[in-house]
Order: C-alpha cells, then structure tokens, then sequence
C-alpha cells in the first residue's frame, strides 16, 4: 500500500445551474463537462481525472439530483443517488445564500442515506462581500454535518487550491487507476456528441426546449483529418424547422461552432457533417434512451 499516494473517487452535486461543470472544467484545466445555462446538461456520469504529485483525484459526475418528470429523469435521478454512496468523497456545490429551498432541501434528505464524508463547496463567492458568506456557513451547518466547508469561485480560480488540499485529506491512500496523461475516460464519440449538444443549446439560446440528443453515425480518420456524421435528434417537426434555420443557417452556426471546439479536443482538422430527426417522445423510450448512450448498468 502506498503511504504517500492518494487515490479516490469524488462526485459533484447540487441544483442545477450551480456551476458543478464550470469547477470541473476549472480543476482540470480542459473543457470536458459541457457548460450551459439550461438546467440538466450533465447526463452521464462523466469521469475526469486529476493527478497531482499527492495523488490521483478521479470526478465522477452525477446528473442532477431532481424530481424526476419522464423516463430519462428517473435514470438520471437513480444514476445520481446510486453514485453518493460509491465514491469516498461527496461535493456539494451551493450558492452564497442563507436561503435553503426546496431542492437543497432534496438533496440534503438524499444525504441522509449517505455514509460518504460530504465537503460543502459554496460557489460563486466572487459574487459576494467575505463577510457574507458567514451567515451562510451557520445556515447550512443547522440542516447537515458536513466534513468540511470550502467558499469557491469556480469561474475565477479562487480559493480553488485549498478545496484540492481538503479533497486529498479524505482520499484514501492507494494506487493510480489511471495514467499521469488521462483527463477522461469518456470515449471520444461520447464527448463529442456532448460537444455538439452543448453548442446546439448555445446556439438555439431559449428557442428549444431540452429535447435535443446527439447521435454521432459515423467517425472515422483519414490521414490528417477526422470525419464526423452526426445527426441531431429533436422531439418535434417544429423544433427541426428551428434547428435547421433559415436557407440552413442554423445547423451551419452549429456545425461550424462545433468543429472549432472538436479540433481543439482531437488536435486534428475535423470534417463535420450533421442532421436533424424527428423521434418524438424520446426521452420516454427506454430503446432510444440506451440509444444515445445513457445506460443504467454504467
């Protein structure tokens, strides 16, 4: 057993639009979580890894911890509640605020069931005066009996060095799972559909609602360059219309948009080709559910 190295599994939860994607995108120094400002981006659990010369922090992310609506929300809300009580370290990632709404309060009654040591990470504290965030420590220290306290700005960097530190206090001494050049385990398909995603909501702003998955049919290299086919999947005939935009100004924004992030990811020049389906109802389809990548066993 190594008595130096440290190892461990770490997971992020909180409401949606806290900012669990933008810290991990922070700590690791690459884009890999999508960022966006629509709730419910995050849907797999995706896994990043940090090593230091301490040892080797692997983030496992959840989905949100929400109420869920349809089939793909009771995946997402089992995935997540399953994941608490896998990992050795809990980060729950919360706003400046003395106020504990209803879905805080979800989440600390899911809390309950958990055995893991749970670190709570207040977030944005560049948003507010030092002396603020005080009242919030004691407020939330009334509702859970947290392992350790740690105010963050996830977007500037702040205090982000210390949250490290306090992660490896509660990481259990071990071996590396993965190499000093891994950042992720998703496979690069999966990434990139998430890339185009996540570009699509940029771009579609509030014009579609959360029904869009990526289907990525083809990827394949050929000497420099990497071809992609992808085809947007929407719920509606009149989602399609909008994603397609006028003359097919849309779906080039996106294209373009995405190639751009894609290249940067792969280091090569990428040939991206997309389409829009219609599925309607897919995210009550178990089949088209597994389809795109989300499945319970994982």
């Amino acid at each position: 057993m190594n008595r130096v190295f440290k190892s461990g599994f770490v997971t992020l939860i909180g409401r949606p639009n806290v900012g669990k994607s933008t810290l991990m995108n922070y700590l690791i120094g690459q884009k890999i979580a999508i960022t966006s400002n629509k709730p419910q981006t995050t849907r797999n659990r995706i896994q990043t890894v940090l090593t230091t010369d301490e040892g080797q922090i692997v983030f496992v992310d959840t989905p949100g911890i929400h109420k869920a609506k349809n089939k793909l929300g009771t995946y997402m809300v089992n995935v997540a509640e399953r994941t608490l009580n896998e990992v050795d370290v809990v980060l729950w990632l919360v706003e400046p605020s003395t106020f504990i709404g209803a879905g805080e309060q979800h989440i600390v009654q899911q809390l309950g069931k958990v055995t893991t040591p749970v670190v709570l990470v207040i977030n944005k504290a560049d948003t507010v005066k030092k002396e603020d965030i005080l009242p919030c420590i004691a407020k939330y220290n009334e509702v859970y009996q947290f392992a350790d306290i740690v105010p963050v700005s996830a977007r500037t960097g702040e205090n982000t060095d210390e949250l490290l530190k306090v992660i490896m206090k509660y990481l259990p001494y071990g071996p590396q799972f993965y190499d000093e050049d891994t950042i992720t385990d998703q496979p690069e398909r999966q990434i990139v559909a998430e890339l185009i995603r996540e570009k699509a909501l940029h771009c579609l702003n509030e014009e579609i609602p959360h029904g869009i998955a990526v289907s990525i049919e083809k990827m394949k290299a050929r000497k420099k360059v990497m071809d992609i086919e992808a085809t947007i999947i929407c719920e509606r005939d009149s989602h399609k219309g909008i994603i397609i935009g006028k003359q097919g100004s849309m779906l080039k924004k996106i294209g373009s948009t995405a190639r751009y992030e894609i290249e940067q990811m792969l280091g090569c020049k990428v040939n991206l080709q997309l389409w829009v389906k219609v599925k309607k109802d897919w995210r009550d389809s178990d089949f088209l559910i597994k389809n795109f990548g989300y499945r319970e066993d994982e």
